[in-house]
C-alpha cells in the first residue's frame, strides 16, 4: 500500500514539475513526505507518522497556489475564474487545518499537558490564515465581476436585437461611435484627467487583454474597463471627456436580468470574436 502511495506521489510530483517547478517550502515538504513513507513502509516508522507529513505536504501545496494566485505577480487581468476557485478553496483548507490545530492545542490544555501560553502562535497563525482567506475571497469577488462585466458585454455587443434580456438595450448601454479608435497614450490622458478631477486613481477594472475574456472568445486587446456608474458624477464626466476627445465607448448603466453585474464603462471599439483559437 505503501509503495504504492509513494508512486501515486512521485506521480503527482512529476506532473507538477512539468507544470512548474515546486517552491523550495513544497520541495521540502514533498522529500520530507517521501522519506517519511519509506520509513513506515520499512517498518522504522508507525503508520500514524504519515499523518502530519500528510498534513504538512497538503499545506504546503496550498501555500504555493496562494503565492501564485495571491501573492504572486499574477495580476488580477491574468487570473481565470478556475484560479479564483483554487485561490479561494487554497485558503479555505489552511484555515481549517489552522482552527484544528487550536482545538487540538487547547484540549492538550485541558489535559495538563500544555501551558494556556503555548496557545497564543497557535491563535496567532489562525488570525493570519483568516486574513489570508478575507483576501482571497475579496480578490476572488473582483476576478468574478470582471467576468460577469465581460459576459454582458458580449452579449451586447454581439447581438443585442437577439437577446431577449437585453430588450431595453437602449436603456442599458450606451454606445458612442467617435472616431473608431482608442490609443493607449489617451488612457494615460484620461486617468491623469479623473484623478485630478476626483483626487482619486480612475477605477480600471480590466485594461486590454484579459484571461476572463480570452476564455468567453473575446478579444480585448485595445480596450479598458472602468468600474464607475455611467450616470454618477465621475461617470458623466468620464463619458463628457471622452465625447470631447471622440473616444469611442459604451456605458453599461444597470444589472441585466438575473445578472450579478454593475454598471461601469468599456472604453474602445467593440471587442472582436477571438479566431483560429485567439
Amino acid at each position: 500500500m505503501f509503495r504504492s502511495l509513494a508512486l501515486v506521489n512521485l506521480a503527482c510530483a512529476v506532473w507538477c514539475c512539468a507544470q512548474a517547478p515546486d517552491s523550495p517550502a513544497l520541495a521540502r515538504a514533498r522529500q520530507e513526505a517521501a522519506r517519511v513513507e519509506a520509513l513506515v513502509e520499512e517498518g522504522a516508522l508507525p503508520r500514524s507518522s504519515l499523518d502530519q507529513v500528510r498534513q504538512d505536504l497538503a499545506d504546503a501545496q496550498d501555500a504555493a497556489i496562494l503565492e501564485k494566485t495571491l501573492y504572486g505577480n499574477l495580476a488580477i487581468e491574468d487570473l481565470t475564474e478556475q484560479q479564483a476557485d483554487e485561490m479561494v478553496a487554497a485558503a479555505t483548507r489552511r484555515f481549517d487545518r489552522q482552527k484544528a490545530k487550536v482545538e487540538r492545542a487547547r484540549k492538550l490544555v485541558e489535559e495538563g499537558a500544555l501551558s494556556r501560553l503555548s496557545l497564543t502562535p497557535f491563535i496567532e497563525e489562525v488570525d493570519r490564515s483568516r486574513r489570508t482567506l478575507n483576501l482571497a475571497h475579496s480578490r476572488a469577488s473582483l476576478l468574478r465581476q470582471l467576468a460577469e462585466m465581460a459576459r454582458v458585454e458580449q452579449a451586447v455587443l454581439s447581438t443585442p436585437e437577439q437577446t431577449p434580456e437585453l430588450q431595453e438595450y437602449p436603456r442599458l448601454a450606451e454606445r458612442y461611435e467617435g472616431e473608431g479608435v482608442f490609443r493607449w497614450a489617451q488612457l494615460k490622458e484620461i486617468a491623469q484627467a479623473f484623478e485630478q478631477r476626483f483626487a482619486k486613481p480612475l477605477p480600471i477594472s480590466a485594461r486590454g487583454d484579459t484571461a476572463v475574456h480570452r476564455a468567453l472568445g473575446f478579444d480585448h486587446r485595445g480596450r479598458v474597463d472602468v468600474a464607475i456608474d455611467p450616470d454618477r458624477p465621475e461617470g458623466v464626466w468620464l463619458r463628457s471627456f471622452l465625447r470631447a476627445a471622440r473616444i469611442p465607448f459604451f456605458a453599461f448603466r444597470t444589472f441585466l436580468r438575473g445578472k450579478s453585474t454593475g454598471p461601469h464603462i468599456h472604453i474602445g471599439p467593440p471587442s472582436d470574436s477571438l479566431r483560429g483559437g485567439g
